[in-house]
């Protein structure tokens, strides 16, 4: 019978200690029936948040989508696979929030979509398993087109019921928390799933897969059981029509317009990752280098994630700019180096080098974004703002994966180049930002 009183205890003590307060129930801008409940809703979300980003590790489009189409005999839609994961989950956004925005409770949306990508996940690993050739890669496209649209119910979704169960200057260490320990994670699973194993074969993949939509289920339930309270909503209309009129926000509100056009100039952050790729195979072996990007990517988010995150709920504007300079130093240093000295730059080390501080930067300035977002709006404004600047930031992240592949035509570095541009003009943006974390505002 003391044995849930004894785990309430225990909850707000941890969520005490992570969030440096003696109170943890203190909380200036939610009901007071939702900050009695945030200990425990608090670490959920957390859960949730680590198991999803454990899923994304074990399909990365990079490393395991692509070795599959390869392996089953559908090579010429590998180039599909990464617009699909990143677009195909920010377009329709504008339809989704116009949906989820009509429901007073939308962890559902959530714990909906986490069914779904694991439905779709599973599917793949059906698809390689019964099908060959481009049946099996058009199959597993297929599964993907569908993950990344439920994939897009989660990101709305998400923002939301964070920003109605976890108060204003916790939201940040919570997101910062959840990369350090999924990124920790995801680097002792690849040290245990890929070290010293050779060419796993078609089974190891297939169940892979499997285990990931696992994963998403798991996460879904746990998702189920946050205690939710009953938000805004808005009534009647056609979700399609109340889109189409959510666009009005970038026309009439230009606080959230300046934030759109920062967060399409910090792509750089994202889009330089794999050239630094590229040009690291020109000099050493692939499939060694697999490894240790791998292994880098996961270390500078579980560096990097906390401290970001607390900083963001000092000042979320501020790791926005931080996390952007060091991103476009890092694009421009190499670039640089890599004009002047081609193929004989710095070691086999330097661009893993690079790309691990690259990494800590997009870190810095994805949790700086997602949380400015949060902590910008309230109600459903919130939903709007997240469900329009994805679905802009969808359509723009095609139109740059086209213009880098431009000019790619000419050299990696000069992408690469091109880039850290892009990122020193999102940095100036960035600057002229208004301050709303709440660090900002004592």
């Amino acid at each position: 019978m003391s044995r849930q009183p004894d785990a309430n205890r225990t909850t707000e003590q941890l969520y005490a200690l992570i969030a440096n307060e003696e109170d943890a129930r203190t909380c200036s801008d939610l009901p007071e029936e939702a900050c009695r409940e945030v200990p425990r809703n608090f670490f959920l979300i957390l859960a949730s948040n680590v198991l999803t980003k454990l899923g994304d590790l074990l399909i990365s489009p990079k490393t395991v989508l692509a070795w599959l189409l390869n392996a089953v005999g559908a090579p010429g839609l590998v180039a599909w696979l990464v617009p699909i994961r990143e677009s195909g989950s920010m377009l329709p956004q504008m339809v989704i929030g116009a949906w989820v925005r009509r429901k007073p409770v939308r962890k559902w949306f959530w714990t909906l979509g986490a069914f779904g990508q694991a439905i779709s996940v599973m599917a793949m690993a059906a698809s390689v398993w019964f099908l060959e050739g481009y049946a099996a890669g058009g199959a597993v496209v297929a599964a993907l087109v569908v993950f990344s649209l439920a994939r897009g119910f989660c990101s709305v979704s998400m923002k939301d019921v964070q920003g109605k169960c976890i108060p204003k200057g916790r939201r940040g260490r919570l997101s910062g928390l959840a990369t350090t320990l999924g990124g920790t994670m995801t680097v002792i699973l690849t040290v245990l799933l890929f070290w010293d194993r050779g060419d796993p074969s078609m089974l190891f993949y297939s169940l892979l897969l499997l285990l990931a939509g696992g994963l998403w289920i798991i996460a879904g339930l746990l998702f189920a059981s946050v205690d939710e309270y009953e938000g805004e909503t808005s009534g009647g209309g056609n979700a399609l029509k109340d889109a189409i009129s959510n666009l009005g926000l970038l026309r009439d509100d230009p606080p959230f317009r300046h934030f759109v056009i920062t967060r399409a100039l910090l792509l750089c952050s994202a889009l330089a990752s794999p050239y630094f790729v590229l040009l690291a195979q020109n000099q050493a072996d692939s499939a060694w280098l697999l490894g240790v990007f791998l292994l880098a990517s996961s270390l500078a988010s579980s560096v990097s994630a906390s401290v970001w995150g607390w900083m963001a709920d000092a000042s979320s504007r501020q790791v926005m700019i931080r996390g952007a300079a060091i991103a476009s130093g890092v694009c421009l240093l190499v670039g640089l180096i890599a004009l002047a000295a081609g193929d004989d730059v710095g070691g086999m080390w330097f661009y893993p080098l690079a790309f691990f501080v690259l990494s800590i930067a997009h870190a810095g300035v994805r949790l700086g974004r997602k949380t400015y977002l949060v902590d910008m709006a309230g109600g459903n404004k919130r939903t709007d703002y997240t469900s329009v600047s994805n679905s802009v930031i969808g359509l723009l992240l095609l139109a740059a994966g086209g213009l880098t592949a431009l000019i790619s035509i000419i050299s990696e570095v000069a992408v690469i180049l091109a880039l850290g541009l892009m990122g020193l003009a999102g940095t100036i943006s960035a600057l002229r930002l208004e301050e709303v974390s709440a660090g900002s505002e004592s």
